[in-house]
């Protein structure tokens, strides 16, 4: 059986979060979407906020534009055109970072969460646009259901987005780093639903790495960063300030110190 924390309104926990009181609940979406809900008790009027981009991050613009649609004022940027779309939907005012350079919060999902709150994030495809938004923002909340927990990343394949433009030289390149820094395992370029390359919002391509685990995650993201060609790549360190956590035991938030 799953379950959700519902929340007691008006008291808090020791750590100064709402006090909540568990209730069953049956499914991953069902626990994506208590994710989402509890991470908004986060957001505040006012907020400039971050919306990321998945299934999760979906629940979250849902849910924020029924807060919206009562009153709440807040102002959003998009990390994806498919976010951008959500959001307009959903009824929440949207700006740009050319607009506003400077985010309060950010909340998105991610394929991956370690113990210390490193992820693994662009299964999507919206990696770079992510990482901007998040690293533009004050705090980073990462929401979403108990079986992207992991004790090391690299269960789930590590996007990498490069440049179309000499591909085949930067794959070459992308393989000795990462064997380098510890990492071997097949890399495939991930193929959209025509059968052609998966082509990112920014006109970039994604190379999907499966290493198995990933004993380093910095010295691997410091690799990836060194090569020409590699516009980004999906190991988020140092980001996350929180993640959202919904599971068999309820809702639970930890916090990265």
């Amino acid at each position: 059986m799953l379950y959700a924390r519902a929340r007691k309104p008006g008291q808090m926990d020791q750590n100064g979060y709402p006090l909540t009181a568990v209730l069953p609940i049956v499914g991953v979406e069902a626990q994506k979407r208590a994710a989402a809900t509890r991470a908004l008790a986060f957001v505040q009027p006012g907020m400039r906020l971050g919306l990321g981009t998945g299934s999760t991050a979906r629940h979250f613009v849902e849910l924020l534009g029924e807060r919206v649609r009562a009153g709440l004022d807040v102002i959003a940027v998009a990390t994806s055109e498919a976010t951008r779309r959500d959001a307009e939907q959903a009824g929440v005012r949207l700006t740009t970072l050319d607009e506003t350079p400077c985010l309060d919060l950010t909340i998105d999902g991610a394929d991956e969460i370690a113990p210390d709150l490193s992820l693994i994030k662009g299964g999507g495809g919206a990696l770079l646009r992510e990482k901007i938004v998040a690293s533009s923002s004050a705090r980073m909340i990462v929401i979403a259901d108990e079986s992207k927990w992991v004790p090391a990343l690299g269960r789930f394949p590590l996007p990498i987005e490069v440049v179309p433009f000499g591909f085949a030289a930067t794959r070459r390149k992308i393989e000795a780093a990462t064997s380098a820094a510890g990492c071997s395992g097949p890399m495939l370029l991930r193929r959209g639903k025509n059968g052609h390359a998966f082509v990112t919002d920014g006109g970039h391509w994604i190379v999907d790495a499966s290493f198995g685990r990933i004993a380093d995650p910095g010295a691997l993201a410091k690799a990836l960063d060194g090569i020409s060609g590699v516009v980004e790549h999906g190991l988020f360190i140092g980001l996350a300030h929180a993640a959202v956590l919904a599971g068999s035991d309820g809702v639970r938030v930890i916090e990265r110190h």
